[in-house]
């Protein structure tokens, strides 16, 4: 795919066009379920903002801890921002630079969390379309393929299994369960620990799939060992949640 697309005298950078377009269009997902919710709408912008600033801390935060054996060997890496980004470093750090403002204005958390997962998984759906454009994330060899041309991360004129759309597709689907879930009305917390359990049980599977570098543990990808506590920990927070609501707590 190619990652730049000229449009007359416009260049449009797909990968960041892509992850724009996800922002936005999450934001106006959470401001109108928020509305028919009675949440505060100038929350809802707050935590917005306070995501994307903790999801980029947090991504690059998480980068710099699984890659510590090759930042020990070239500390150039520290100051290589051209790459090098963990998304879940960044789902990590927008959850608790949310959870501080909220704390911060005195406001709970939980309703705003629910209503903000589902929309997170449609913004991820989006920036893994400009995963695709850019070829990064890519694939194993498949006959099943997409071969890139253009590329500056994913091997050129080899045919690749297309896990940036596989992956995609997910987070849309995701983010369509989550939307159902929520129309029944679950407990609080129900929601967001539905995106934890979901988002991590495909992520661990997609991995299986894909060809770049990410670092391992083991026969393990990195990202798959996060997988495995991310989705235990919805468990346990499902569970948690589900005690609290059924004993009148207000969390």
């Amino acid at each position: 795919m190619f990652n730049d697309i000229k449009i007359g005298p416009v260049t449009f950078h797909m990968y960041g066009l892509m992850i724009a377009i996800g922002f936005a269009a999450a934001l106006m997902m959470c401001l109108k379920r928020g509305k028919k919710r009675g949440l505060n709408e100038d929350i809802i912008y707050g935590i917005f903002f306070c995501a994307i600033f903790g999801g980029m801390i947090g991504c690059r935060l998480l980068y710099y801890i699984v890659e510590i054996p090759e930042i020990l060997k070239d500390p150039s890496i520290l100051w290589n921002f051209k790459n090098g980004y963990v998304v879940y470093g960044g789902i990590i750090g927008g959850a608790l630079a949310s959870l501080i403002y909220c704390r911060v204005k005195k406001e709970r958390f939980l309703p705003y969390f629910d209503l903000v997962m589902p929309a997170v998984s449609f913004a991820q759906g989006f920036g893994r379309l400009g995963c695709f454009f850019a070829g990064c994330c890519y694939g194993r060899d498949s006959w099943f393929s997409i071969t890139f041309t253009h590329s500056d991360f994913a091997p050129n004129g080899v045919k690749l299994l297309p896990t940036q759309l596989m992956s995609s597709a997910g987070d849309f689907l995701i983010c369509g369960l989550l939307l159902l879930y929520a129309g029944r009305k679950p407990k609080e917390g129900q929601v967001a620990a539905g995106y934890m359990v979901l988002y991590g049980i495909g992520r661990f599977i997609i991995e299986f799939f894909r060809n770049d570098y990410r670092g391992s543990i083991g026969v393990l990808s990195t990202s798959q060992i996060i997988s495995i506590g991310v989705v235990a920990a919805g468990v346990v927070f499902y569970l948690v949640m589900n005690f609290r609501n059924c004993k009148g707590v207000t969390p």
